[in-house]
């Protein structure tokens, strides 16, 4: 299985379109978006080429292959113009006898066994950390990083989480 996760695209084009390409060059199976697809939020600044009408006609072109849960700005009229599901507030997907929780990360989790891999937005900042044998993974933010962070995503294959920024340059590569 490999996965292009990415999370808070909050409505710009210019970076769905770059995320497009990347998603098509780089044979991943689907497409995981962990929320806040199109409005960009009170607290933040209108972003570069923000254009929610130009992101979902390039999302749902890949709707089949969209795996996203809802942010903290996704609203229910997203879910009217999105040929996906983008107001389900958690998923689960396996890779064998891994598990991954995906949320969005505003809300507080439930209890997860061991060795769960848990991946997050919100934030906008890329990282990852291990706590009470639990591992995170942050994509950051594909439109509006924040923490100095440039634009990222994270690809994963066989257990190894690795982010990016659009240039190519890894950012981090964590191994579960």
């Amino acid at each position: 299985m490999k996965l292009l996760i990415a999370s808070d695209l909050h409505g710009g084009a210019t970076s769905c379109e770059k995320l497009c390409k990347v998603f098509q060059s780089s044979g991943a199976d689907r497409l995981v978006l962990l929320g806040d697809v199109l409005y960009h939020g009170p607290r933040n600044d209108l972003p570069d080429g923000y254009a929610p009408k130009r992101v979902i006609p390039m999302l749902n072109m890949i709707a089949d292959k969209i795996l996203c849960v809802r942010g903290n700005c996704d609203a229910e009229v997203d879910g009217m113009v999105l040929d996906f599901d983008v107001l389900t507030e958690s998923r689960t997907i396996r890779d064998g006898d891994l598990c991954m929780y995906l949320h969005h990360g505003h809300h507080a989790l439930p209890d997860l066994a061991p060795g769960t891999v848990v991946l997050y937005g919100h934030t906008h900042l890329v990282e990852h950390h291990e706590q009470d044998g639990l591992y995170f993974f942050n994509p950051g933010s594909v439109t509006i990083p924040k923490g100095g962070n440039p634009p990222t995503y994270m690809l994963y294959e066989h257990r190894t989480f690795t982010a990016y920024d659009f240039d190519g340059n890894v950012i981090f590569k964590k191994n579960v």
